[in-house]
């Protein structure tokens, strides 16, 4: 017979392989030799009570019922040839959208030929390690643009609430396929790690082409081409015209110039909600001990959290949460263009620096922005200004602008501060001048409150690095609701987060293979 259990096993069991074999045997009154087959179905980290616990759940298939193995797993990707495809399409952009949209082409039989302004994922590297020493912003690549997209080197999170939008397991299959960890499928907040997920995104970039499909690197879309409400295609910086029956927009959320193309080009698009703030960083030790309540951890990973509190500033309510937290990870910069700092949040598949960080931000609504004044781009507009004015304030290189968290409580400059992991260094700045005072109040009430839920959490032994701005798209690229396609411009597909549908890695594929498949719909009608 098939046991279903659920348990609830002490870190040195669950973590040893021996040690939680038997005692998931012992659960199914099972002796060895008895069992057919253990599927974890899904494992996560209990921290509520006085001991932290790992709760698996598990099936066990004993000799009388053998367990159907494969199809536990799922079904196996396989992509067939399309070099004489049809139908082929255009993909702007080889982020997780992009990637994914390409090769659900390729399963329904259409040729991708995706276009990335950045360098391949290895390339890349180069331009990263010019960022962090020597402040120097290439603005095709960076933490941001390059194959693999922002999610590359800023962590490989891949836990997402966004179920109804498609399957999930799909997604984490097709990532292990291409060489992820198989902890993945059972692990309640799955991650990949940034030093492991490179690899991850050549393998699926190999794929496209083994099964011939195009990707295109340093290759930038600088105009469109448009005739009667219809995209036949795009130019590149080269002035190459590329034509396809349709053209998937799946640029990513930092994508400003591709937002001013369409506006310029009369493509409707609209302003949208976003979040924005800072990254808060703690010693680990002091989030594994407030989070696990004992002085060190053991062989518990690094402790996370994930907070929210409702803030009222001049009558208006908004949610102040944090966002991308990266336990045992490192700040990194993910500015774009000189003349603006950003910050983001990156970890290591093991997770082992001694720092943990956290986006804390602050719900920003379409009353909070100028749109009378800048229409469509004015989300962009208010985040330019702040990124801006960061990078001014902390001497016009990619030192970023910071103050320890208690002084930021007390609005006061820091005289000193902290060890950190962001690489180019801090300046000491009061955050109040870089946010200014409406979102800064809103972020002090928001950490006050999370201080009462994480004891030290609040504290002069924690600071505030800014700015943390490329939570989401300020813009939102229309599109029907049926056929994914834009509401006006024919043959034109918006796609992932850049176009305002997605928030993260997992969330992101999934629309890309939605997309896939609607403009599959779309060709045989």
């Amino acid at each position: 017979m098939k046991h279903e259990l659920d348990l609830a096993l002490a870190p040195e069991v669950a973590y040893d392989e021996l040690a939680r074999y038997a005692a998931i045997l012992a659960a199914a009154g099972l002796r060895p030799g008895e069992a057919d087959f253990v599927h974890i179905r899904k494992r996560s980290l209990d921290a509520r009570g006085r001991r932290p616990l790992i709760r698996l759940r598990a099936d066990v298939y004993d000799r009388a019922t053998p367990a159907p193995a494969r199809e536990l797993l799922g079904p196996w990707f396989e992509y067939p040839d399309v070099r004489q495809a049809r139908q082929r399409v255009l993909i702007v952009g080889a982020g997780p959208a992009g990637l994914f949209a390409a090769l659900r082409c390729i399963e329904l039989g259409i040729r991708p030929i995706v276009l990335e302004r950045g360098k391949d994922v290895r390339t890349r590297r180069r331009d990263l390690a010019a960022l962090n020493k020597e402040h120097l912003v290439h603005p095709d690549s960076n933490y941001c643009f390059g194959e693999g997209g922002a999610g590359t080197y800023s962590d490989g999170k891949l836990y997402t609430r966004a179920t109804k939008r498609g399957d999930v397991g799909r997604i984490l299959r097709r990532l292990v396929q291409h060489g992820a960890t198989p902890d993945i499928l059972v692990d309640a907040h799955p991650h990949i790690g940034t030093n492991k997920l490179p690899a991850v995104v050549q393998s699926l970039r190999d794929a496209i082409i083994e099964a011939g499909g195009e990707v295109r690197f340093e290759t930038r879309v600088e105009d469109l081409i448009l005739e009667n409400n219809r995209l036949r295609g795009v130019v590149t910086q080269t002035g190459e015209a590329l034509e396809a029956e349709a053209t998937v927009l799946a640029t990513g959320h930092s994508a400003r110039d591709i937002y001013e193309l369409l506006h310029r080009r009369g493509v409707a698009i609209e302003a949208k909600p976003f979040a924005l703030g800072v990254r808060v960083e703690h010693p680990q030790s002091l989030i594994d001990a407030a989070q696990y309540g004992q002085p060190e951890r053991g062989i518990l990973p690094a402790a996370s959290y994930a907070l929210v509190e409702q803030t009222k500033v001049r009558d208006a309510q908004r949610g102040v949460f944090s966002f991308c937290m990266c336990p045992g990870g490192f700040i990194v910069p993910a500015a774009t263009a000189p003349g603006e700092v950003v910050v983001n949040g990156m970890s290591p598949s093991r997770r082992d620096s001694r720092f943990a960080n956290s986006g804390i931000v602050a719900a920003v609504e379409l009353a909070d922005m100028d749109v009378a004044r800048h229409g469509a781009l004015a989300g962009l507009r208010w985040q330019q200004e702040i990124e801006q004015r960061a990078c001014q304030l902390a001497g016009n290189t990619q030192l970023a602008p910071a103050q320890r968290l208690g002084d930021f409580l007390q609005q006061k400059l820091s005289p000193t501060l902290l060890e950190t992991s962001y690489q180019p260094g801090l300046v000491p700045v009061e955050m109040d001048a870089v946010l200014g005072p409406a979102l800064s109040e809103r972020l002090r009430q928001g950490f006050r409150a999370f201080g009462r839920k994480i004891p030290g959490f609040a504290t002069n032994a924690a600071q505030i690095v800014g700015v943390e701005s490329r939570t989401s798209s300020p813009v939102r690229i229309p599109r029907d609701h049926h056929t994914l396609g834009h509401p006006v411009v024919a043959g034109l597909y918006p796609c992932g987060e850049g176009a305002g549908y997605a928030g993260g890695i997992v969330s992101a594929a999934m629309d890309g293979e939605r997309v896939a498949e609607a403009l599959a719909v779309a060709a045989r009608h």
